[in-house]
């Protein structure tokens, strides 16, 4: 209510009795204010002028996600679509698109051709010096942008939202080891070597297995491009020559095809299963006992929380850096499903 009554130029008890509707107030008294609310784009226009939906301030918010076949990513851009049309106050027009690969060149197109589209930007993407430049230019426009799930573009971007990725290395690793029965060896699937929250899940993971559970072996990380069929192959070749396998951790996509390969192999329970993500197949993998544990992202939460903040820097002045907003991840087990 300060920076309402700051900007219309009237003290705060005005723009009070005017919001909750007391008596008192001059008819140009009110105009004012709702004047300086549009400018501001503050949230109280939809007391003062509930009646008008074009009274509500407009926000431009550009999505840039990856890979649409995939499960969760349609059930991140749906979250994203309720999330928007339930934030109050605002309307928020979504600009969506998606990248097709894990190319830097791909997204970095993708964050330039936002310019001129969106109030606000934000995106999945790779840690990779094309994508910190061309987020470089998309702010110097004026937009921010806040990487989502994993972080880049650091110290550039706006801000991050996701999981403490760290700490779900770590949930995997205490998982695995609960689960293994006895000594053996475990392997451990990255999207790619550029993702960020990959590189920290797998730092995470094998920190607590080193000085928790050191009888379990940790193998040289594979990179499976989150693909189902790389995830597959590797798999059946992780059973053929590695008899002492207690458990896999599919730190990124393409979890499908481990647990595709572990039902086919008849491994269920035998070998430990993290994914990443509840998904339609992680949940039936979890029914049927082939995966130990889901660490998910609580969707809507993440995109309430983005919506707070694309309301709350739309109109302000870019800022690099910024700061963190780190959600509890969801934890599934086969008795929770």
């Amino acid at each position: 209510m300060a920076a309402l009554a700051r900007a219309a130029g009237v003290s705060v008890a005005t723009v009070d009795r005017l919001l909750n509707g007391r008596e008192g107030v001059k008819p140009d008294t009110a105009a004012a204010i709702l004047a300086a609310a549009r400018r501001l784009g503050h949230p109280a226009l939809a007391r003062l002028a509930p009646s008008d939906p074009g009274a509500l301030p407009t926000v431009r918010l550009g999505v840039l996600l990856h890979k649409k076949g995939q499960a969760f990513y349609r059930a991140f851009a749906e979250a994203m679509t309720q999330a928007a049309a339930a934030h109050p106050g605002y309307r928020i027009d979504l600009i969506m698109a998606f990248a097709a690969s894990q190319s830097p060149t791909e997204m970095a197109a993708l964050l330039r051709g936002m310019i001129g589209r969106c109030d606000v930007l934000a995106a999945t993407a790779v840690n990779h010096p094309d994508i910190t430049a061309a987020v470089g230019d998309v702010q110097a426009t004026g937009v921010p942008v806040f990487a989502l799930l994993s972080d880049f573009a650091l110290p550039v971007r706006a801000g991050y939202l996701g999981l403490d990725n760290l700490r779900a290395g770590r949930m995997a690793g205490w998982a695995i080891a609960l689960a293994a029965d006895g000594p053996g060896t475990v392997a451990l699937f990255v999207g790619g070597a550029r993702w960020h929250g990959h590189e920290q899940r797998d730092a995470g993971f094998r920190a607590y297995l080193r000085a928790r559970a050191p009888r379990l072996r940790v193998l040289d990380t594979a990179v499976n491009l989150e693909t189902r069929q790389l995830t597959h192959d590797a798999t059946v070749s992780l059973l053929a020559h590695t008899p002492d396998l207690r458990g896999i951790y599919v730190a990124g996509g393409g979890m499908e095809g481990a647990i595709a390969a572990l039902a086919q192999q008849r491994r269920s329970g035998q070998v430990a299963l993290v994914v990443n993500e509840l998904t339609p197949e992680s949940r039936a993998g979890l029914t049927a006992g082939v995966v130990t544990m889901a660490i998910a992202t609580p969707l809507q939460a993440l995109t309430q929380a983005l919506m707070r903040q694309v309301t709350a820097v739309a109109f302000a002045p870019v800022q690099a850096g910024g700061g963190q907003i780190v959600l509890p991840a969801d934890l599934h087990i086969p008795e929770s499903v």
